[in-house]
């Protein structure tokens, strides 16, 4: 048997590893006995039901660097055996055809070749041996390792390990002559050929999105019908699903009216639709079912149907709140309630105002669990409401508990905690009691049954470091046992405990607005409810598939923001703005074809000076009006004529500014257009991007972000009478020198009047006496 059509060995890492790796040797044996694999034109012979067949649609080529695999830090190997992970996971509906790895790397000039060396493995296999010649040291290298496609399963690790030896006779395990760099460019290639699989609800949100895949998601979306408000409100309901899915990947959705893509699409279809090529199955009611795309041999449809855009809708919340409750090629909806709404700054994802959140609720203990003296850093991800009021706090609280392998004596070992890249502060990690841990001895350390030390801190942690998107790190640090000829015994061990919290539920809600980088990073003022029961977007009359998409795409990002899909958001027309006046607007068009920026010009913080759009400029009347009343202006932001917008139709523009309808509530507009969208969209889905969004505009091209303040500031949230009082008078010099004054005024005025009656009983006594 030749190499190519090997039987493939069972995958240990997958949920369940005897079926897929079945199903997947059953696909490599029939393809290889028609004679189809590396046959890019082939269409695959017809396969059973229950297992994957591989498809017509041809092979493709993906590479993916460090930083797509998820490596997104320098990595430096240290020590006789360093070694970094690499984890890689092909989708369920690939076959890997071929495969090989490019790595990039240097290494120190004192290692002896003859015994050091770099070992690459996959999944613990031996794939290369990379030798280190002296010539070469300190030098940047490639080695480009081809992988057997045998040894790839479902999930998958490439382990890059330095043997390394600076002397042939006693040494320092941990001297700083022994290290290997890898460079962030070392990529991975991989050849796929598509498979297809069987037509099955209960494998949703397979194939459509796929947690394996940590590209991009890309979703098309076809409407069978005119889609109305109605009919995109169900669209948003599960674009904003596949958003949560998709999480830092981000998704797009492509829309097509009444044409079938190739690959895989989501179909919204009434019994008027009208798609070439697709027979309808018979609609009843609410449904949704899984059908073979006819332009694609291995895509596959998720129909979405219902007999009016009422039920449409409903299938849509059925599918994003139930989709494990579905199984078979179709399915009906029936008897589906839908959820109680959501309260305020309950996103399943944000870190809850009203309680302690335990970092259990966010991560498993696995993950929370590091070994080794060089271990990795324990993350937890923290999604933090963007209006917490932090203003003269302490910080944020962190009760951290948790363990370690104590020290054999003290020295200058830490548990690192760290805020994104910022350092909050170093725990010492104690020594064992040299006496041991006996009744007689008052000082001894009580030891876990494990070995371990267990030990509890509160750590406060600084708001200015703590954003809407934050990530805690925590990093043991094990010094190491030096000296040479001393063996170092890699058995210490460092856990966070699940039971650790983070609590933000004594901090009030309030925020200076528009604050465009609130909407980024938070989805605020929208995602304040998860369902986006006061969520209202405002769509042109007749909106294009670009307006569609930028609709699609924005609820997908306010969905990776709260995990939780938009059941009750409302679209509208311009038409029907003043009957949404009580809930925030998202407002998408182009100045063309979206009349509210014309007839809101004056509150927008731009304007239009003929065919060009210009950036409004404050008057002196406002700034002096605003440095009575104490409104700050950012100095950190590009001033307003420094930002040039073109008139080619290539800028997307993002604005927020107060509703003009009612007071309090929020307008985020996007300004966008065919040659604009994905400008935009890329923005809010790059994070070196994203942290360019801020104030009240922000203009995008390509890949050019700028960002200005402009128009009038006004606060959302509410804050206790005390703090509001400090609060508004620190702002104003002008407004506390005027309070000084009219107390001393008042002072004085009592003061007058006290010392007058008192005069006035003198008085009063001494004529009485007189008399």
């Amino acid at each position: 048997m030749s190499t190519l059509c090997a039987p493939r060995p069972d995958a240990p890492l997958v949920r369940a590893p005897s079926r897929a790796a079945t199903a997947v040797v059953l696909a490599a044996a029939l393809a290889c006995a028609v004679g189809v694999i590396g046959a890019t034109d082939a269409v695959a012979q017809p396969a059973p039901a229950a297992a994957p067949t591989a498809g017509g649609a041809g092979a493709s080529v993906r590479e993916l660097n460090l930083t797509q695999l998820g490596i997104d830090y320098a990595v430096q190997l240290r020590g006789i055996s360093g070694t970094i992970g690499i984890p890689f996971n092909v989708r369920a509906d690939e076959l890997v055809t071929a495969a090989s790895f490019k790595l990039n790397y240097a290494y120190s000039p004192s290692l002896i070749p003859e015994l050091s060396h770099l070992k690459v493995t996959v999944n613990d296999v031996l794939v290369a041996t990379l030798p280190v010649n002296r010539a070469d040291a300190g030098k940047p290298q490639t080695a480009e390792i081809p992988i057997d496609r045998r040894l790839i399963t479902e999930f998958n690790r490439i382990n890059v390990q330095l043997v390394g030896h600076y002397t042939r006779e006693c040494e320092d395990p941990a001297h700083t002559s022994l290290w290997a760099h890898i460079d962030a460019s070392s990529a991975l290639k991989l050849t796929v050929a598509p498979l297809k699989l069987a037509n099955d609800l209960a494998k949703l949100p397979l194939p459509f999105f796929d947690r394996r895949d940590v590209q991009r998601a890309r979703v098309p979306f076809v409407f069978g019908t005119a889609a109305g408000g109605p009919v995109l409100e169900a669209a948003g309901v599960v674009s904003s699903w596949f958003g949560a899915l998709a999480d830092y990947r981000g998704a797009t959705f492509p829309v097509s009216g009444g044409e079938l893509p190739t690959g895989h699409a989501v179909v919204f279809v009434t019994p008027e639709s009208n798609i070439p090529g697709l027979a309808l199955p018979a609609i009843q009611g609410p449904g949704l079912a899984v059908v073979d795309n006819p332009r694609d041999a291995a895509g596959k449809l998720l129909l979405v149907m219902g007999r009016t855009p009422a039920d449409l809708r409903t299938a849509a919340a059925a599918l994003t709140l139930n989709s494990q409750a579905f199984a078979g090629a179709a399915a009906p909806v029936t008897a589906f309630q839908e959820p109680p709404a959501r309260k305020p700054y309950d996103a399943p994802r944000w870190v809850p105002s009203d309680r302690p959140l335990q970092f259990g609720e966010l991560t498993t203990a696995a993950d929370l669990s590091v070994s080794g003296y060089n271990p990795d850093v324990v993350r937890v991800n923290l999604q933090l409401p963007p209006d917490l009021f932090t203003w003269r706090s302490r910080g944020i609280p962190l009760d951290l508990n948790y363990r370690y392998t104590p020290r054999v004596r003290p020295d200058q070992s830490t548990l690192n905690v760290n805020v994104n890249e910022n350092f909050v502060g170093g725990l010492p990690l104690r020594s064992a009691n040299p006496a041991g841990d006996r009744w007689w001895n008052p000082l001894a350390v009580k030891l876990m049954p494990d070995g371990t030390l267990a030990e509890h801190k509160e750590v406060i942690l600084p708001p200015l470091a703590m954003g809407p998107r934050s990530q805690l790190r925590l990093h043991y640090y094990f010094e190491p046992v030096g000296g040479r000829c001393v063996p170092q015994l890699d058995n210490v061990r460092g856990a966070i405990d699940p039971t650790s919290t983070i609590d933000v539920s004594g901090f009030p809600h309030f925020i200076a607005m528009p604050e465009l980088a609130a909407y980024a990073n938070g989805g605020f003022p929208f995602s304040r409810m998860a369902d986006l029961s006061e969520t209202a977007v405002i769509l042109p009359a007749q909106p294009d598939s670009a307006d569609t998409e930028t609709y699609l795409g924005l609820l997908g990002q306010i969905g990776r923001s709260t995990g939780y899909p938009a059941l009750r958001v409302k679209v509208g027309t311009p038409q029907e703005a003043a009957q949404l006046a009580d809930k925030d607007l998202l407002v998408i068009g182009n100045l063309q074809s979206q009349p509210l920026f014309t007839q809101w010009a004056d509150r927008m913080p731009l304007k239009r000076n003929g065919a060009a759009p210009e950036i409004k400029l404050g008057s002196w009347i406002d700034n002096t009006i605003d440095f009575v009343i104490g409104a700050r202006t950012r100095e950190d932001l590009p001033g307003s004529m420094q930002i040039g917008i073109s008139g080619d139709g290539r800028d997307a523009v993002l604005a927020g500014f107060e509703s003009p309808l009612r007071g309090g509530r929020s307008v985020v507009a996007a300004i966008t257009g065919p040659d604009s969208k994905e400008a935009l969209l890329n923005t809010l889905m790059t994070p070196e991007l994203l942290r360019r969004v801020q104030g009240s505009m922000t203009i995008m091209r390509d890949t050019q972000v700028n960002s200005v303040l402009g128009g009038d500031t006004y606060y959302v949230g509410r804050l206790p009478p005390v703090a509001w009082v400090q609060w508004t008078l620190s702002r104003s010099p002008l407004m506390l020198a005027g309070l000084v004054l009219v107390l001393a005024l008042l002072g004085a005025a009592v003061s007058y009047a006290g010392l007058q009656l008192r005069a006035r009983r003198r008085l009063s006594v001494g004529s009485a006496k007189n008399k």
